[in-house]
């Protein structure tokens, strides 16, 4: 289809975009072409606002409009335990739960020798320069895949010599689903990570 070059341009770089491929793009292009101008002048404004705002905190390396951020400002934070987690988006998962009040340490990816990932890639020297300082528990909530059990595997072997007690995040099957249709790996740590009734 021939199109004008501004929308060819834009259909482009909306491909550019994680899980959106050329028909996503096209329709994301159409919609703002038919958008009005304001609507379209408040989501450019809010993209350069976050370019232009938005950082990494230097203590937890979570995203933030202000640093240190709110979890590591907050004076209600239980300062004891540390959750590590692999992208800043798991903090939102983790937050949604409403559950956790301790500090978090995002590590800005996981071990992964075939991406070329390595120790020095993440930030664990940060993570370790914290556990001295009253940290009593660090909880490694990596991604339940290769990369995220090695890279827990890791940290725990750097962690455990700093007399820090080293828990895992449970894993297992999820609520809501079928005993048939969980594969061995998931029964397994089902099995291990069972608690008593």
């Amino acid at each position: 289809m021939s199109r004008p070059d501004p929308l060819g341009r834009l259909v482009e770089q909306l491909q550019r975009l994680p899980g959106i491929g050329a028909k996503s793009a096209q329709r994301l292009a159409f919609h703002i072409l038919k958008t009005p101008r304001e609507q379209v002048d408040r989501l450019t404004e809010a993209i350069s606002e976050v370019k232009d705002r938005v950082t990494y905190c230097s203590v937890c390396n979570n995203i933030t409009d202000a640093d240190p951020c709110t979890f590591c400002r907050s004076e209600n934070r239980d300062r004891q335990i540390i959750c590590v987690v692999e992208e800043p988006q798991n903090v939102s998962a983790i937050e949604k739960t409403r559950e956790f009040k301790g500090l978090y340490h995002v590590l800005m990816g996981a071990l992964s020798p075939l991406q070329g990932i390595g120790p020095d890639d993440l930030k664990i020297k940060g993570l370790l320069g914290r556990v001295g300082h009253g940290v009593e528990e660090v909880i490694l909530a990596t991604n339940p895949n290769v990369e995220g059990e090695a890279t827990a595997i890791y940290l725990a072997r750097l962690l455990k010599p700093l007399g820090v007690k080293v828990t895992r995040i449970a894993m297992g099957v999820p609520v809501g689903s079928d005993l048939d249709y969980a594969d061995e790996v998931t029964m397994h740590r089902s099995m291990e990570g069972r608690r008593e009734v």
